[in-house]
């Protein structure tokens, strides 16, 4: 019998959609049926190799392991890394097939749902249920048409949605029912209920509100999910993290910054945009970046580049992971034009020289993954105080996994006591 679907739209980025994935993985899993996730388009830098070698981005990852599932670049058929602000490296099931620019994206997007749809009846086969993750809001008149990850998927794969609404950020009432309201009356058909998320205070306060909401809507509220205070790395609030000041290692925040997710497990981590910023920390890392050379150029200019430099001089720790790996080393070259073309001159910390070629490197081992398009002299290096390595993961340990199931379990207590979990099966019961 193939999987029951549903799926979680928001009524705009950030309104919680991948945490509450998260937390009905983790509870479905509790109760008893194999749990996938799946979003059909992710737009992310922090990506993952799976151990078939394919890359996803790290959102299924987490939804992943909530379910108590391996990761499969199925859940996340087609990701989308930035290269600039008008383009992306585009990669479907797992495999990239070239930068393409918005407006060329945008061209032949819709081709893509075979692939979209092979990916979600490989799990349907295999799994009870799929919850189905959307993008952004299923309201923006001007993508509709091509839509293919909020109600474009819900229609193809025939689910039911929930639609959250952020109230900590404000007006949730013309968040839901603006949303609900400039919908399709078929799509306003397929909203079964609605999820308030994100209430700071006493839930009780809110009772009116609630009965107002159902009232103009004509949608039940499945629920107000209050505030939780859970460590749980979610695509939106990943970069909450970047407002840390305090710690004694200073990660650079590169403009393309990639995977810092790497970060997670470390409890003393200060991101670092600026000179004035930089201080006197123990530990400096260059962390990934989706654009190595601009990003390089970017650390001259800022002067952050020779203050690095210096405090390697003085014996403070420095270490670079992919990109940042790479921009410890001689020289970058690029014959093939991957970033640009051209050589440009590295910080000279470690002898090592990078070449870009067309190919990605895409490893996964029991201690981390590789994801990169250089080839360095040497995999990984150290020459003193200075170390680089293209491993992604290098900080994650059994105790830090331990920590993360901790974690899921108290987000499906949060959202379980919070949600009508029987009107919930019921609605994957019905389905639309």
């Amino acid at each position: 019998m193939k999987a029951r679907g549903i799926m979680v739209q928001g009524t705009m980025s950030n309104a919680g959609k991948s945490i509450i994935c998260a937390a009905l993985c983790r509870i479905f899993k509790q109760d008893g049926y194999k749990t996938a996730p799946f979003k059909s388009q992710n737009m992310a830098l922090n990506s993952y190799v799976t151990e078939e070698g394919l890359e996803m981005g790290r959102a299924q990852v987490v939804q992943a392991e909530a379910a108590g599932v391996t990761p499969s670049a199925r859940m996340n058929p087609v990701l989308l890394k930035p290269v600039t602000d008008a383009g992306s490296q585009v990669i479907v099931n797992g495999e990239a097939r070239g930068n393409m620019s918005a407006r060329d994206y945008f061209k032949i997007k819709r081709s893509l749902i075979p692939d979209i749809m092979s990916a979600y009846n490989s799990l349907a086969d295999e799994f009870d249920i799929i919850v189905i993750e959307g993008a952004g809001s299923p309201a923006e008149l001007n993508l509709k048409s091509d839509d293919i990850v909020n109600m474009g998927v819900a229609k193809l794969v025939k689910s039911p949605v929930l639609l959250v609404g952020d109230i900590d950020r404000g007006g949730v009432f013309a968040q839901l029912f603006g949303t609900v309201k400039l919908l399709e009356e078929s799509e306003q058909d397929m909203i079964k209920a609605l999820i308030v998320n994100k209430f700071r205070g006493d839930v009780t306060l809110f009772g009116d509100g609630v009965k107002m909401l159902e009232t103009l809507t004509g949608k039940p509220i499945a629920g107000v999910v209050p505030y939780l205070n859970v460590d749980i790395d979610d695509e939106d609030s990943l970069s909450d993290r970047f407002n840390s000041k305090h710690g004694n290692i200073a990660v650079i925040r590169l403009p393309k910054i990639s995977n810092f997710s790497d970060f997670t497990p470390l409890k003393s981590v200060r991101y670092v945009s600026k000179l004035s910023e930089l201080g006197e920390p123990d530990m400096v890392i260059l962390p990934g970046t989706k654009n190595t050379i601009a990003d390089l150029e970017w650390l001259r200019g800022s002067g952050l580049a020779d203050e690095v430099i210096r405090l390697a001089g003085r014996g403070v720790k420095i270490l670079g992971i992919c990109g940042g790996y790479q921009m410890l080393g001689k020289n970058i070259s690029d014959p093939e034009c991957i970033e640009g073309g051209g050589t440009v001159a590295g910080l000279g910390l470690l002898p090592i020289k990078t070449v870009f070629r067309g190919e990605k490197t895409r490893k996964h081992s029991n201690d981390g993954y590789e994801i990169h398009n250089g080839v360095s002299t040497y995999d990984e290096f150290t020459q003193g105080n200075v170390s680089g390595t293209y491993k992604h993961g290098l900080f994650d340990t059994p105790e830090f996994a331990a920590y993360k199931e901790q974690q899921y379990n108290l987000l499906a207590d949060g959202v379980r006591n919070a949600l009508d979990m029987k009107l919930i099966y019921e609605i994957l019961d019905v389905g639309i």
